[in-house]
């Protein structure tokens, strides 16, 4: 039954260690810096990336209905410790195990339901499942968290996940044959101590980025320790790589000219979105005057974006088979008039409709770069080329061009604006 699975996706995708969209209502009650909050939000997204480079191995190591009670166990057991925990290093850990479990659910249900999805293995079709699948949660749980805080507390969007959860344990323990639908292969030879170095990495990219203007960047220790642990494990990945047998990441994988192009061209549409996550914000709450309330509303006008956006690139790209300069010009385009719009329309008087068409667009754009780049990586030889491939394109997609972007554009705003009140004293 393709649509229970599907509800069991979106179940999982619903859920995580802390809810962003949330945060400031979580500083404001547990005192957590909001530099805290992200960083665990995205170090979630961290762990769910990390996960493809073992996605293979544990759908033939582990049974599917042991895989999802387990998943869901894990998940709901996070959440529970997310809400009830101030203590920095263990949110952030928590978060991290959440999002790897997290994927491991959605790629069980994902890899069950493929050939009903695209008889022929298209993964550009199947690509635009996936993208509608969790960039809509992305929107709608957004909401759900804010509908929560408002009517009642943050924590009740943790207390509707675990239920959710606990729902779906409920339906795979009697839904679900426990028989296993692959060759038992056990889990050797995975290097795990690759595994953990790649993350450390990952987690200090990320907190030099969300913490750098906090510490006043290289002034303080603690961005030069992350600065120098994330050098350092980086060297010994890739020294390690080039000598084991089975590394995570192999130099091959790095070395494709696919990878670092897709990674260039995921880091490029995340600086030019990242005025949505700095000037946007600023703009709704500090001079349209706009609450929680009304600037979570506008994620229905990118929910709608996100629908267009994957039935446009499914009509075009994966039917019609556009190639991929048009698809990047017709994407790279939208975000550009997005951009041009913040900058030439903006008033003080601008009407909340009026904001409607550039989130539309932005949306729509940012969906045709993501299903392009992902269905490029097919180039890579399958299966461990390509998994190591679409691992690291997530790494950046999902977590760290965004971040990175908003760094560089939060920090250019802020040497901008200094330099500007100098000249005007």
């Amino acid at each position: 039954r393709p649509w229970i699975v599907i509800l069991f996706v979106i179940i999982v995708q619903f859920s995580g260690g802390v809810y962003l969209a949330a945060a400031s209502e979580m500083v404001g009650t547990t005192q957590l810096l909001n530099e805290d909050i992200m960083m665990a939000g995205y170090a979630s997204l961290i762990g769910m990336a990390l996960f493809f480079g073992m996605m293979f191995r544990v759908k033939f190591a582990v049974k599917p209905r042991t895989t999802l009670l387990m998943c869901g166990g894990v998940i709901a057991v996070a959440n529970l410790v997310a809400m009830n925990t101030t203590n920095v290093p263990l949110l952030v850990g928590v978060s991290f195990v959440a999002g790897f479990f997290r994927m491991w659910a959605t790629f069980e249900c994902n890899s069950t339901i493929q050939l009903w999805l695209t008889p022929k293995r298209d993964l550009s079709v199947f690509f635009c499942y996936v993208y509608l699948i969790v960039n809509s949660a992305i929107q709608l749980s957004g909401i759900a968290a804010i509908f929560f805080s408002v009517w009642a507390s943050w924590h009740f969007m943790h207390y509707f996940i675990v239920a959710a959860l606990l729902v779906m344990m409920l339906l795979v323990m009697f839904l679900y044959k426990d028989i296993r639908v692959m060759p038992h292969l056990p889990l050797y030879g995975i290097d795990w101590l690759g595994m953990i170095m790649w993350g450390i990495t990952a987690l200090s990219v990320l907190f030099v980025c969300l913490y750098g203007e906090h510490y006043d960047w290289w002034y303080a220790w603690q961005i030069r320790t992350a600065t120098l642990c994330g050098v350092v494990t980086l060297a010994l990945n890739l020294w390690r790589a080039s000598f084991i047998r089975h590394p995570y990441i192999m130099l091959d994988t790095l070395k494709s000219p696919i990878v670092p192009i897709t990674i260039a061209i995921m880091i490029i549409a995340d600086v030019l979105l990242a005025p949505s996550h700095i000037f946007g914000h600023a703009l709704m709450e500090g001079v349209l005057g706009y609450d929680a309330e009304n600037m979570i509303s506008l994620n229905w006008v990118a929910f709608v974006g996100t629908i267009v956006g994957v039935l446009f690139t499914w009509l075009t790209f994966a039917r019609r088979k556009w190639s991929y300069q048009r698809m990047f010009v017709i994407a790279f385009s939208a975000i550009a008039h997005y951009l041009a719009y913040f900058y030439f329309v903006i008033d003080y008087n601008l009407p909340k409709e009026a904001l409607y068409f550039p989130i539309f667009v932005r949306t729509f754009g940012y969906i045709i770069v993501a299903v392009a780049v992902l269905t490029s990586l097919t180039r890579l030889p399958f299966p461990f080329h390509f998994m190591q491939g679409v691992m690291m394109q997530n790494l950046f997609s999902a977590s760290l061009a965004g971040v990175i972007g908003t760094t560089i554009v939060a920090r250019a705003m802020k040497v901008v604006m200094t330099r500007n009140a100098a000249w005007l004293s």
